[in-house]
């Protein structure tokens, strides 16, 4: 209570200063945007670093003894990874994963996977699925290397996992294009790059998973495995981590979707594959290609989450023993694992023998590319400005320019004076949770304005609130229909699958063609980017209601509209605003992109 109390004083201390602050700005008398003098100039000595690193990159030590021998090691992998994918004739291929999907899962999964397979061989994309796939297996195995060790460490040292959190935090939220410098000064420009890229941005999840599946272990396992003499090893071997199996190939299975998503990134400093045709597409507006080798990374993502998915719940005998039932009827992984040996071996001698057929027949492909483009021709023809209307594209994005991004552009970077804004941030943060929210929100605002990027934020930010906006008006209202409706619940799925697993690159393409460059653009692509998870946790929150709470609702008289918003909003309300958070990180995650479509901001800073 004490607590409480003193949390709503600094509140209103912060807010009562924000309007004495917002007072001397409209007579006249107070700041105008943040001092440029008082830019730290941390360009300066990151620059100087760089012409040092460039300089001593063929002589220093530590390039030649550490750098050098590693690039050396990830090139090789990933040239074995890609010649054994390459020399594997297609069949064998799409018979191995299929023989792997039957044994992990089932027949649905089985034949999710061959057709996910033959859609891209298909699209004439199998060269280029193999690529990814193999820069894939490659920075997926050095990244859980990393991760599930670490994870080991984080579980059994309180110290290392407190140490660790903000350094994982900052890997996951840190946009990827902001660590592509360091690592092309470190390691060129090629494929290995992409592999240290991305294993920047997937390691965290499985760090996480490794350390929560190691200490949501039962301790009354734990201490019988001891009084039964177990030793530290093997307390951690014949206990531990078969016991939070489940929680690591989770892990894996983040692992390996948080890779996916990044290999569009990845192609913009070398890597091939998937990423690369996708780039190529935007850099040529060629809508139709990019579709197809978008969808191609779906398919790819597709098939290893369900498989990695698959994977994470196999039972194991000891988790049977721990959870105190009968041994399963079905055979434990490592059998299932056994009996898959001579298939494969049986499998790569029919490719020895199939050595000319590597490559999917280029007789049976499918333009998928063609209706995709002669659609959004169309569209660019007849939907910028429909007749004498004053409805289209064109109208809409003017709308959003004039109405939305410019008052708010406006507003942020000249018409509230920078203190101001620091102290309305430290109001937020105090009402919402306190002192430590409250001094990061204001220290971050402050930072922001000693690195020189004040203005830039601004307009960044005035393209996040429109966005998030856009996005909630629509999330919301949907996700209420999808958890009422089954129906619409099972159109909406397979449309938000596609637009969380697409890369986000393909987003732009169709959006410029209809809304030409600019802000607008970056705009409506982060709105498709960010609608799933907001779509998808309002339907969640509205399904966990308890029934028995909405039957005593109906048996007072309540209509369906007073049930909705007197009863089953406020319930799901914790999970509506974690889908709103959601949607808020998605969002930020595209501003980089939009720079891309020459959208002001950070992302065009960069």
């Amino acid at each position: 209570m004490a607590e409480r109390r003193a949390r709503r004083w600094l509140a209103l201390c912060a807010g009562a200063a924000a309007a004495v602050l917002l007072g001397v700005h409209f007579v006249g008398v107070g700041f105008g945007p943040f001092p440029l003098e008082w830019n730290i100039g941390l360009r300066q000595p990151i620059d100087g670093f760089q012409s040092w690193v460039i300089g001593n990159r063929s002589t220093h030590p530590i390039f030649i003894l550490v750098f050098g021998p590693f690039s050396a090691f990830v090139d090789w992998g990933l040239r074995a990874a890609e010649d054994i994918l390459l020399w594997l004739p297609w069949p064998v291929s799409v018979w191995l994963f299929a023989v792997l999907a039957w044994h992990a899962a089932n027949w649905r999964i089985t034949l999710l996977t061959v057709g996910g397979l033959f859609f891209m061989g298909l699209m004439g994309l199998w060269e280029q699925s193999m690529q990814t796939l193999a820069l894939m297996l490659v920075a997926v195995s050095l990244s859980l290397l990393v991760s599930v060790p670490l994870g080991i460490l984080a579980a059994r040292h309180a110290h290392l996992q407190q140490v660790l959190r903000p350094i994982l935090d900052l890997m996951q939220t840190m946009p990827a294009f902001v660590y592509l410098i360091p690592v092309l000064l470190f390691f060129g420009v090629a494929r290995v790059p992409s592999v240290v890229a991305t294993m920047i941005y997937a390691i965290p999840p499985g760090i996480r998973l490794t350390e929560l599946g190691l200490r949501q272990v039962s301790p009354t396992v734990v201490e019988a495995a001891r009084a039964f003499g177990a030793t530290r090893r093997q307390l951690l071997w014949h206990v531990q981590l078969p016991l939070a199996l489940p929680a690591i190939m989770a892990g894996v299975n983040q692992t390996i979707m948080m890779a996916l998503s990044i290999v569009i990134i990845a192609a913009l400093i070398g890597a091939g594959g998937l990423g690369r045709e996708v780039l190529v597409a935007l850099q040529r507006l060629q809508v139709g290609r990019a579709l197809e080798a978008g969808l191609a990374v779906v398919m790819l993502a597709i098939i290893m989450d369900r498989i990695s998915g698959a994977l994470a719940d196999q039972p194991t005998d000891l988790r049977a023993a721990d959870a105190n039932s009968e041994p399963s009827a079905e055979r434990p992984l490592w059998q299932r694992a056994r009996i898959m040996v001579p298939l494969v071996a049986g499998l790569l001698l029919v490719a020895c023998l199939l050595a000319g057929v590597q490559n999917f027949p280029a007789a049976v492909r499918v333009p998928l590319y063609q209706p995709v483009d002669a659609a959004v021709a169309w569209m660019r023809d007849n939907l910028y400005r429909i007749g004498d209307s004053g409805w289209g594209s064109g109208p809409l994005s003017d709308f959003i320019t004039i109405r939305m991004l410019d008052p708010l552009r406006a507003l942020f970077a000249h018409g509230l004076a920078w203190p101001v804004q620091v102290a309305l941030a430290v109001c937020a943060g105090a009402a919402l949770s306190g002192f430590p929210l409250a001094l990061q929100a204001g220290l971050g605002l402050f930072a922001i304005g000693l690195l020189g990027m004040w203005e830039l934020a601004m307009d960044t930010v005035s393209q996040v609130v429109v966005a998030v906006v856009i996005s909630i008006l629509m999330a919301v209202p949907l996700g209420i229909w999808a958890a009422r409706n089954s129906l619409v619940d099972a159109l909406l799925r397979p449309i938000l699958d596609t637009l969380q697993t697409i890369p986000s690159f393909v987003f732009l393409v169709p959006v410029i063609m209809l809304f030409n460059v600019g802000r607008v653009p970056g705009v409506i692509a982060s709105v498709l980017y960010a609608l799933p998870p907001g779509i998808r946790l309002t339907t969640l929150g509205l399904r966990q209601v308890n029934d028995e709470v909405r039957e005593a609702a109906r048996a007072f008289g309540s209509s369906s509209w007073q049930q909705l918003t007197k009863v089953e909003l406020p319930l799901a309300l914790p999970s509506i605003l974690l889908g709103i958070n959601q949607v808020i990180m998605m969002v930020l995650a595209m501003v980089v992109i939009s720079g891309l479509v020459a959208a002001p901001g950070w992302g065009w800073k960069r």
